[in-house]
């Protein structure tokens, strides 16, 4: 029996794009059903796209999700659609149908769990990319999840994934927009999924089309994913680390007290004596809550590999 394929297009007023990237994807790959998940456009998208579907005759439906963000559309799009193959792309244009049937391979044959489109392997999205602060935070978050999860990945934020139905049905989103592919990543490595990477071409938006995306704003977003990895996957080593530097300003703090105790059996200086215990409190605090929350998460990946073990294909 063939497997379902579903091509998942989260759009948010992309109606300059929208019917070409439903075209590009149908004559590569017309079996597939097509599911345009409009988040709240203003402009044409929602009306193109209906038209669209008449236009092509292909399988699939509009979804609408009215809570903004990238991830709600997915969130929404992955727990109203039921295929053994999940396609999550772009309706920009920026991604190319005709790398598709490549990129499905390894997840027909069971060899991985999700693929990631490539954009840097030929050096195309450093040439197409018109972002040099978006090319820096995206190295940075990369070469942080690589380090931390030994992991190997060269384009942890593209847009461009294949997903098997074990992934996407024991995934639960979390993410509020654009970190979505970061979470994605994060959850397949630490989760132990199999995850390929093979080349794939990248486009910058044709003539008209703005991106969604803001240096200053997606720059906080990249400094809160950072600190979100240590806080919910890695703890000990955050935690750990508050707690060495709470104990070493404890340390300084109150070193000069005891000098002084020592040289004149008196404690002049109060303040730096309340000071140093309430940063040794904070020390063995963050400790504390380090080991605690290292244990949850052991035991959420534990949980986890469970509930992998027991999962099948209804």
């Amino acid at each position: 029996m063939s497997k379902t394929i579903a091509i998942i297009l989260p759009a948010y007023n992309e109606e300059l794009t929208i019917v070409d990237t439903m075209q590009d994807f149908f004559s590569v790959c017309p079996e597939a059903e097509i599911y345009v998940i409009d988040n709240a456009s203003k402009d044409r998208t929602n009306e193109l796209a209906r038209a669209a579907y008449q236009q092509l005759g292909c399988q699939g439906r509009l979804l609408e999700e009215p809570r903004k963000g990238k991830a709600a559309a997915v969130r929404k799009a992955f727990m109203e659609i039921d295929a053994d193959i999940y396609v999550m792309v772009d309706a920009d244009m920026t991604y190319p149908a005709s790398d598709l049937r490549t990129l499905l391979a390894p997840v027909l044959e069971g060899r991985a769990d999700i693929v990631c489109g490539n954009r840097h392997s030929s050096g195309v999205y450093k040439r197409e990319n018109k972002r040099p602060l978006h090319d820096f935070g995206n190295n940075l978050v990369r070469s942080l999840i690589n380090l931390l999860f030994k992991g190997s990945l060269e384009d942890i934020l593209t847009g461009y994934r294949i997903m098997s139905k074990r992934f996407v049905k024991n995934y639960p989103i979390l993410a509020d927009g654009f970190e979505l592919e970061t979470e994605m990543s994060i959850h397949a490595l630490d989760k132990g999924y199999s995850i390929i990477e093979l080349p794939t071409d990248y486009r910058d938006r044709p003539e008209g089309s703005f991106s969604k995306l803001n240096t200053i704003t997606d720059g906080i977003l990249v400094l809160k994913t950072i600190f979100s990895i240590f806080v919910n996957y890695r703890p000990l080593l955050f935690f750990s680390f508050c707690s060495l530097v709470f104990a070493l300003a404890a340390i300084g703090a109150g070193a000069f007290p005891i000098m002084e105790y020592i040289h004149t059996r008196m404690i002049l200086h109060i303040p730096l004596v309340i000071l140093a215990s309430g940063l040794s409190v904070l020390a063995m605090l963050s400790f504390s809550v380090a080991v605690i929350l290292d244990g949850l998460a052991a035991g959420q990946r534990s949980n986890h590999a469970l509930q992998l073990l027991q999962w099948s294909d209804r």
